[in-house]
């Protein structure tokens, strides 16, 4: 019996995440043409067209939907069976690149934690922090991030979930600030002076603003920026009022003042997210286990 090409099923998943030919040979580092002779080998194996043409771009048929997951699935388990067996207790010889996923927030405040602790325990091991402008489980599905920090949203039942802290927003000002006097900072106070708020969408409005609108109030939003540290760089240098979380400022931020909101929000539970084939994989349990205990530790200093 003829054996098949595994090294087939390594392009059939570059195809399939990409749904283009040009992309998967990007990713491969192959050229196109290649990559179509490859493509016409694995509709001869498969005997389904797998991509079809659909005005300027490529969809899936029905069989490389349904392929989709399971190749996806088989690759990481071919590149987990032949890399070096890792316990463990020997996360020190460990080499290996991670990606993760979270907004800028995470990475202002762990970034630098988790890379030296990575450093010191485990000098081998690379890791790549990757902006997250939308919530969705296809980069943890597909491999392209090994995990994902945030709130956890339609995330998709199959991923799993641990939960690291607890957040809430709280106000900002400059040092100086007309609320930063030592009194209550009151729904009405609050609304007395204009805003700035960070959002990757452009969102000018959320829930700060429906308490307010309960209360029969409104606040003033006069900037939109797409990041909290852009938020206390223009509360640093006007007299606006800022908002972010509350583990963005758990260690002093110079000319910052900070203040409990006026109106009550709801509160926010930060997790970290993993495909379940990665569960026991000893590598990426001992990355779960830092990311853990790191959090815990910085927000209870």
């Amino acid at each position: 019996m003829d054996e098949p090409d595994l090294n087939l099923l390594i392009a059939l998943d570059a195809l399939l995440a990409e749904a283009s030919v040009a992309g998967a040979a990007r990713r491969l580092g192959l050229s196109a043409s290649a990559m179509s002779r490859t493509l016409t080998r694995l509709r001869a194996a498969t005997g389904d067209e797998l991509l079809v043409r659909a005005g300027r771009r490529m969809v899936p048929t029905p069989h490389a939907v349904a392929l989709r997951e399971v190749t996806r699935g088989l690759v990481e388990d071919a590149r987990r069976a032949l890399r070096p067996a890792v316990t463990e207790q020997d996360v020190a010889g460990l080499r290996r690149d991670f990606t993760l996923r979270a907004n800028d927030g995470f990475v202002e405040v762990f970034a630098a934690l988790l890379i030296a602790d990575a450093r010191r325990l485990a000098p081998g091991v690379r890791l790549h922090f990757a902006s997250k402008a939308e919530k969705t489980p296809m980069h943890l599905r597909e491999g392209l991030a090994d995990l994902e920090v945030g709130v956890v949203g339609s995330m998709g039942p199959e991923v799993r979930t641990q939960a690291l802290f607890r957040d809430r927003f709280v106000g900002v000002v400059r040092r100086g600030h007309p609320l930063d006097d030592g009194n209550p900072v009151t729904a009405g106070r609050y609304v007395a002076h204009g805003h700035v708020v960070a959002s990757r969408r452009g969102q000018a409005t959320g829930p700060v603003d429906t308490a307010l609108a309960v209360a029969g109030l409104e606040r003033e939003v006069v900037a939109v920026v797409p990041a909290f540290h852009a938020v206390l760089a223009v509360v640093r240098a006007s007299d606006l009022v800022g908002l972010v979380p509350a583990s963005f400022l758990a260690t002093p931020t110079e000319g910052i003042a900070v203040f409990e909101l006026p109106v009550v929000t709801p509160g926010i539970t930060v997790s970290q997210m993993w495909h379940p084939r990665l569960d026991n994989d000893p590598g990426h349990r001992w990355l779960r286990q830092r990311v853990l205990a790191l959090c815990r530790e910085h927000l209870r200093a």
